[in-house]
Parts: C-alpha cells; structure tokens; sequence
C-alpha cells in the first residue's frame, strides 16, 4: 500500500463520528495499522470493540471528507501526522491520551523541540501582558520553543514575545486548522504558520465548542517540559492546563502578583499547591531538565529600562500594587499635575501601566 493509501486509512479510522481516539487506540493495539483494522473481520473487530461500533466502523462512508483531508495536506507548509510518523510529537506519546492524527501547519522541527507552554488570563493586566511577551521572548532566546493556545490576552502575548526572538512557538488550536480562532487574532494565526506552526487534532471544519478547549489544553501541557501560568483567576481555564500538566508529570511555574487583583489568584493558589514561584526567566531555566542555550542577558524579561531621573522619586511611592493618582498625590507630596506627568513619562518609558478606573501600577522591578 503506497503512503497516500495509507494516510486515506488513518483519516478514515479517524473521521467517524462516534469513534473517539480511546477506541482508536483499541484497535490500533489489536491490528496494528488503520489498513489492517480495515482488513480485519466484522466479527473479529466486533471481538475488541463490540458490534455496535464495528458496525459503525465498517459502515460509515466518509470517503468525501478523507478527500477533503488529503486535498488540505496537498499544500504546502500543511501536513497530516499519524502516530506512527517520525515527526509527531514525542512527548505527546507519553500522556494517555494521544491524538491518533495531527493537523499542522508550519515547521515540523518544532514539534520535537525543548518546549516550554505558556498560559493566562484572556482578560490579563497591562503588567500581565507585559510579563508573558518578556518572559516568552527571553525563553524562546534560550532555546525553549513556547506552546500556547492562540487564544486572546496571555496566550497572544507569549506567541508575540517568541516571534520576537527565535520565533519557536507553536499554537495548539480548539478548533479545525483551517477555522481560525478567535477572529482577533487571524494576523497573528498568519504570522505563527509562516515562522513557527500550528497544530490541531480536530477534522477540518469543526467550529470553537467549550468542550474543544479542556482537549486542547491537555495537548499544550503534554507538548510541554512546564506550563508557566502568568496571570489568572481562580476559574481561569489555564489552571486546568496547569493542572493537566501536574498530572502528566510535567512542570508547573506561575508568576506572583498583587494580593489585591483577582487577577493573580489563581496564580497564588498554584504555588501555595506546589508550583514553582517564578520572578525571573532564570528560574524556569533551573528547574528543566533539558539542554539550553545561556541567556545572553542577565536582566530579566519583567525589568524595563532605567527611570528617568526625575521621574525615580515616584516608583517608591507607587510600591507595586494599584493606586489612584490621589493616592499618588498624598504618597509622594507633590502636586497633581506635577505626578501626572511624571506618571506620562514612566508609562512611556513602560515601567507604569495605566490600569481601568483611573488607577495605575508599576510594572518595573528597578
């Protein structure tokens, strides 16, 4: 059987509504290749998954979306990868449950690289934001390639940050590849498949569906040595990505914030059950077991450049958790207008963010 014939067997094992990927896996360890569960007897395959679903195995004409399929992998830079291939993911054949075929465009060299996920609030802070590109660009530098989930806030942010630099990311995706989203990050989709890649296990045309999203999650964690979980709520999806990760043996890392935000609890409840607390890139670096590169700068991704002179009498009185510019006011001793625009330059400069409700944080560590 020549190779188109083969991956035509793997999409049809893997297109039939009602055959999920732990009966897959059934069949695949009684026969071994799709051609041969094909070739199997009704009964025989009866045998290891009942009749009801080796009826549905044998009687489901799906030979419209397998050409569908096959057409899509015909272009180039889009490949199908089944669990046999030498370029699926070899870390994802260690969690328990594996995608039997894979939708990926961009670079295979990715897929089997040190990686290293990056997850967080869809709704983080300026300072979140700010965290997950730095630290993102600073760990793609040191060799780690950074997988998330495309999704808005934190997640765009680290693929962004990665771009910046070695431009290793790749973007785990709940939906088909070829059903981008959200719509608000397409450009960025565009950028990710041209330099680094994005992978999807779900046929072509499946929309987004909640339930898409916990399996996708467990693909970013599985690809991963660690999942760093930069900013997130108490009911943040990317603790169940954390989470995932603990259960599959992986590292767990999450970066501190203020007591005050809501923002930063579900990061604090990770570390008070165990995940490494992260301040900078060189903390991550010493807890995996993978080779890297040395990081050319000592300074960490959270640390913007110097104040300006006559702006460094605010940051003490800022201290790092939000305040009101009256607060500012009363801290500092100076007028109002004179913090203003002190707080102007310091936001250019990218050591302040401007947070809703006319409050403002320091997002310098200097």
């Amino acid at each position: 059987m020549g190779a188109a014939e083969s991956l035509a067997a793997w999409l049809r094992l893997t297109l039939i509504p009602g055959i999920g990927g732990k009966t897959q896996r059934k069949l695949l360890e009684a026969f071994g290749p799709p051609e041969a569960i094909f070739a199997a007897g009704r009964a025989t395959i009866a045998g290891v998954i009942g009749s009801q679903a080796a009826n549905l195995l044998l009687d489901t004409d799906n030979r419209a979306v397998i050409a569908r399929a096959l057409a899509w992998s015909a272009a180039p830079g889009q490949q199908l990868l089944t669990l046999a291939d030498a370029e699926y993911p070899q870390a994802l054949l260690q969690i328990a449950d594996p995608p039997t075929l894979l939708y990926v465009r961009g670079r295979l060299d990715l897929l089997n690289e040190p990686a290293l996920a990056v997850v967080g609030s869809r709704n983080p802070t300026p300072q979140g934001l700010n965290n997950a590109e730095r630290f993102a660009a600073a760990l793609a530098e040191a060799g780690l390639t950074i997988a998330s989930g495309l999704a808005l806030g934190i997640d765009a942010a680290a693929h962004r940050g990665a771009l910046r630099t070695s431009s290793n990311t790749v973007a785990f995706i709940g939906t088909g590849i070829d059903r981008l989203y959200p719509a608000a990050n397409q450009q960025l989709a565009l950028d990710i498949s041209a330099r680094g890649a994005i992978v999807s296990e779900f046929p072509l045309g499946v929309p987004p569906a909640a339930a898409n999203f916990p399996r996708r999650n467990r693909l970013i964690s599985g690809f991963s040595h660690g999942t760093l979980v930069v900013e997130a709520s108490v009911d943040s999806g990317s603790l169940i990505t954390a989470r995932l990760a603990a259960e599959q043996g992986r590292e767990v890392f999450a970066i501190p914030g203020s007591i005050h935000s809501p923002h930063s609890r579900g990061c604090h409840k990770l570390i008070k059950d165990g995940a490494k607390l992260v301040e900078t890139v060189q903390d991550v670096l010493d807890e995996l077991s993978c080779p890297l590169r040395p990081l050319l700068s000592a300074a960490t991704p959270a640390q913007p450049g110097d104040a300006r002179p006559q702006d460094n009498g605010l940051l003490p009185a800022m201290g790092f958790d939000p305040c009101s510019l009256d607060e500012l006011v009363q801290r500092s001793g100076l007028t109002a207008d004179v913090v203003s625009v002190m707080l102007l330059h310091l936001e250019l400069d990218g050591q302040v963010a401007t947070l809703p409700g006319g409050r403002y944080q320091r997002i310098s560590q200097a």
